[in-house]
């Protein structure tokens, strides 16, 4: 469990060994004996070659409290024995994805070499690599990516950069947190969960302010904020007194005079996006600080410490009004401290009593406004330059300075040194032949400065910026967060290069930054010509993430002119596709079928053909279900399965003969119709975006219940293997599981089932809750657990995931009702199992929808209402061996005759079950085997059929059945 200390740290828990030396960091030691301890740990778990003994340490205090210098240190001394990356958050780059991601791996893998980069990215580096920058984002007509399959890959990614790094284990170092991108915590958050133990093969240590709404107290430690609420630091300084060039802590960024962004970020009047990121990122660096090994809250410095600092800067003359005053001005704050010793060596001040009143003054200097006008006493050539800095970023290098200054070289470098002098910028040295660029010397430093451009200027800067990076190579992405800024002008220019942006971003699994971009788009406007299509490139960039944003967008292309008959046709089946993700089966369905009629004759028409029967068949109630099956039954056929517009048809088709019962033999040949050479045709793959998933997963249902697992369990195992290859990771692979489970429901193999059918809730879970995977897996699960004997755990999971009433707007794989009629059969509660079985049969009946093993009510009920109404449960008997017999398979055949045999008299029922024991050794049903076996054995009293009926059973994994045959063998020969 996460540890929120709320008292002093120990100082014995600072070992001499590790104590640095005192002028290094003041009133630090607590918080540096914690942090050392976990990179200690983390060092002699992997030494010891043992389990992994990483973590998150988080680092949370007010601007200026000496997060930075606290991570410079834990970087200095861990530098010798571990593998330190390290990633710096900033204000103006939360919009560009993994950018943070990029900063922490790129150096790892530098070292590796193409052929080694590849290794640890194994079959997922097409995927991964873009995200990373290592590769260049797939081309447009290739599917987007699925983020939660990214995320995924660069936590498998860091797992064997660890994996490989034993020898010097990794420590992640994340500064100014609250201003990193959401794909990195993301990422973060998700890699800090893989564990249930906690136990990383990492160390990863976070630094960020106060999150808003977290109250600043509840993870508060040693460094608790003073009585006065200010905040802390480190409060080191360098050989002159001025502000150490690790770039230290933030300043307290209070809002200038002009009422630019204040050092928190938030909002200045032109809508500067704010410094916390957004509310996904608060929830997230939560996340991180719950499942941390600490939380540590820094504190102010106190007027001691404040004093020596004065007189290591000034001289051990500075007498104690002087230091009193300095604390005061400052509250403890350690940056603006440093600042105004700065200001107090450089204006030659003596550090007495006599001058102490001069330096509130001074102090106003070091933030906001005063900031500012300090930056503009240095000439327009300094203030030009700093703007550049503050809107490039990152992107700070002198050739991209030049374009957006016009200055050259001999210019940059006499501003640079003059920014440099005033402690406004710090030139990081030159690594690796890459291109130095500036950076502020502190992010309060940015802040102000890029809040003191005026708008226009600001404006222009970006537009420029944006074109700069284009001509240097960078892409549509790369220049996107500049064209974020450019106010609108009705420019096509903008429109194309953000549209191509959010190509760029969807290719590498940043759906949320490529909304951005087209949203962005739209308000240029784009031009009649292509607004529509905007609005379709947006509802598609939304589809899986977002669905009622999805909808909103595309029924405005919709409406607009300006799609093709090509693109209408997509964007309406994108809409679909949406409206059912949201449970709007009906909605759905009609918006499919309006447009099919507006839609010529052609492969166009039957692709929304397919969808509205499809969405019609999924819907849990149904006006008219016979008319709706006729009318799909004539339309195809006389398909072969030409294109894929009829094999998609025929696949439907197939789905919807096989819920109402219809033989067997002509489910099977229409399934084979909509495959070319048993596998889906090129188009109509699992992972193809135009037509989806579901086309061939209804496929492989038909076939499972025209009792053909075979042909079924190929198609499903090359479900998971294109999921995971191209990244799915979510809600399609956690349904690929779902069919697996199926396949080995129905072949009898019920551990194997288990398994699949947990994992593909497990993955579930981690997309969210209620969806439809759930009711369907779940209701599989409880299933294959009461075939298990295992009713307890069958209850368990039914209440986890609400498997009940009331029941969802689509159907449930099995029948969901005559599941939980099984389910409370099992717990004993009869009447209750008889009404939800007779509801079942109410609801199915009335839609022409028989199929005795997919909705096995009728074998159920039968049983339930033999004690009480034999001749009514007979009858319901009596009508589902006539369904099993239209419906010819194995299975059906043999559950309907074991049915019977309960009706019959003991002459006939041993009939009756042996014929049953016949027909279901033909079948891939070897549970229901097991159970016709174990019935005949008690008609017949017959040893060797116990026998095998209780080998089968526990070959089956159904242990109570197993338990029973054995116990009845035992009863019936008891010296056996």
């Amino acid at each position: 469990m996460p540890s929120e200390t709320e008292q002093p740290l120990p100082e014995r828990a600072f070992t001499a060994a590790a104590r640095p030396e005192r002028s290094v960091l003041l009133e630090r030691g607590p918080e540096l004996a914690a942090a050392f301890h976990a990179v200690d740990a983390l060092v002699a778990g992997a030494a010891a070659g043992g389990p992994a003994r990483g973590g998150v340490l988080v680092l949370r205090g007010d601007p200026g409290i000496g997060k930075t210098s606290l991570l410079a240190e834990i970087h200095r001394t861990a530098r010798d024995r571990c593998t330190v990356l390290t990633a710096r958050g900033g204000e103006t780059l939360i919009s560009v994805p993994f950018h943070l991601t990029r900063q922490l791996l790129q150096p790892a893998l530098d070292g590796y070499g193409p052929e080694g980069v590849r290794h640890l990215f194994g079959d997922h580096f097409d995927l991964v690599a873009p995200a990373l920058g290592l590769a260049p984002p797939p081309p447009p007509s290739a599917a987007p990516a699925d983020p939660q399959g990214v995320r995924d890959g660069l936590v498998r990614l860091l797992d064997r950069l660890a994996d490989g790094l034993r020898d010097r284990p990794p420590v992640l170092l994340v500064d100014d947190a609250h201003w990193a991108d959401t794909e990195t915590l993301t990422w973060l958050d998700a890699f800090t969960r893989t564990r249930e133990d906690g136990r990383l093969p990492v160390l990863v240590v976070v630094a960020h302010r106060p999150l808003p709404g977290a109250g600043g107290s509840r993870h508060r430690t040693a460094g608790q904020n003073d009585g006065d609420g200010h905040a802390d630091g480190d409060g080191n300084s360098d050989g002159d007194g001025h502000a150490d060039g690790h770039g230290h802590a933030d300043g307290d960024g209070h809002a200038d005079g002009d009422g630019h962004a204040d050092g928190d970020g938030h909002a200045d009047g032109d809508g500067h996006a704010d410094g916390d990121g957004n509310p996904d990122g608060t929830a997230l660096l939560t996340g991180l600080a719950d499942r941390a090994l600490l939380t540590l809250g820094l504190h102010a410095l106190t007027s001691e410490a404040t004093a020596e600092l004065a007189r290591e800067a000034l001289g051990a003359h500075a007498d104690e009004p002087f230091c009193r005053e300095l604390w005061t001005v400052t509250a403890g704050n350690p940056y603006e401290t440093v600042e105004l010793l700065a200001k107090v060596r450089d204006r030659t001040l003596e550090p007495v009593a006599g001058t102490a009143g001069l330096l509130r003054n001074l102090a106003a200097g070091a933030r906001g406004g005063g900031l500012v006008t300090r930056l503009e006493a240095l000439g327009s050539g300094p203030t030009r330059l700093a703007w550049a800095v503050a809107v490039l970023g990152a992107d700070s290098t002198p050739d991209l300075l030049a374009k957006l200054t016009g200055m050259d070289a001999t210019e940059l470098a006499d501003h640079t040194e003059r920014l440099r002098r005033a402690r406004i910028v710090t030139p990081p040295p030159r690594t690796g032949g890459a291109s130095p660029h500036l950076e502020f010397a502190h992010p309060l430093i940015a802040t102000a400065v890029y809040g003191s451009v005026p708008a226009a200027v600001r404006t222009a800067l970006h537009g420029r910026a944006a074109w700069a990076l284009a001509e240097a190579g960078h892409g549509p992405a790369a220049a996107s967060r500049h064209l974020l800024e450019v106010h609108p002008d009705d420019d096509e220019d903008v429109v194309r290069r953000l549209r191509a942006a959010a190509v760029e971003h969807l290719a590498v699994g940043a759906p949320d930054a490529a909304r951005r971009c087209l949203e962005r788009a739209l308000a240029e406007p784009p031009g009649p010509d292509t607004y529509a299509r905007v609005l379709y490139e947006l509802g598609c960039a939304s589809l899986l993430t977002a669905p009622a944003a999805t909808v909103l967008h595309l029924r405005s292309a919709l409406a607009l002119p300006g799609l093709d008959d090509t693109l209408r046709t997509d964007a309406t089946y994108r809409l679909a596709q949406a409206l059912a993700h949201n449970n709007q089966l009906q909605e759905a369905a009609r918006a499919v079928a309006a447009e099919a009629a507006r839609t010529p004759p052609g492969t166009g028409r039957r692709r929304l053909q397919a969808a509205h029967f499809m969405y019609e068949g999924f819907q849990a109630t149904e006006d008219d279900g016979p008319g709706r099956s006729r009318r799909l039954a004539e339309l195809t056929a006389a398909f072969t399965g030409a294109d894929n517009s009829e094999r998609a048809l025929l696949a439907v088709r197939a789905f919807d003969a096989m819920l109402r019962g219809e033989p067997a033999d002509e489910v099977v040949r229409l399934c084979d119709r909509s495959l070319v050479d048993g596998a889906p045709a090129r188009g109509l793959g699992w992972t193809n975006p135009a037509w989806g998933f579901e086309i061939p997963a209804l496929t492989g249902i038909a076939y499972v219940f025209a009792d053909r697992p075979d042909r079924a369990e190929a198609l499903f195992t090359e479900a998971v293997r294109a999921f995971e290859i191209s990244g799915w990771s979510g809600a399609h692979l956690a349904f690929a599981h779902a069919l697996l489970g199926l396949v080995h429901r129905r072949r009898g193999d019920l551990p194997r089932a288990q398994h699949h059918l947990e994992e593909g809730l497990r993955l579930a879970d981690r997309v969210g809750d209620g969806l439809p995977v759930h009711w369907d897996t779940a209701c599989l699960l409880v299933d294959t657990l009461l075939a298990r004997g295992r009713t307890a755990e069958a209850r368990s999971v039914a209440d986890r995931y609400a498997f009940g009433p009331p029941w969802p707007g689509a159907i449930v794989l099995p029948d969901g009702p005559s599941v939980l009629g099984r389910l409370l059969l099992a717990e004993g509660r009869a009447e209750d199992a008889v009404r939800t079985l007779e509801g079942a049969a109410e609801a199915l009946t009335g839609r022409a929808r028989h199929h005795v093993v997919w909705a096995p009510w009728s074998f159920d009920l039968a049983r339930a209402l033999a004690p009480v109404d034999p001749d009514r449960a007979a009858g319901i008997a009596a009508e589902a061996a006539a369904h099993a017999e239209r419906l010819g398979t194995p299975t059906a055949l043999g559950e309907a005759l074991r049915c019977a045999a309960l009706f019959a008299d003991p002459a006939e029922a041993r009939d009756l079950l042996t014929r049953a024991v016949a027909h279901l050794a033909a079948s891939p049903s070897r549970y229901e085997e097991a159970r016709a076996r174990l019935d005949l054995a008690h008609a017949t009293g017959s040893p060797a059929d116990l026998a095998r009926a209780a080998t089968l059973a526990a070959t089956c994994g159904a242990d109570a059945l197993a338990t029973a045959a054995v116990t009845a063998r035992a009863s019936a020969h008891p010296r056996e």
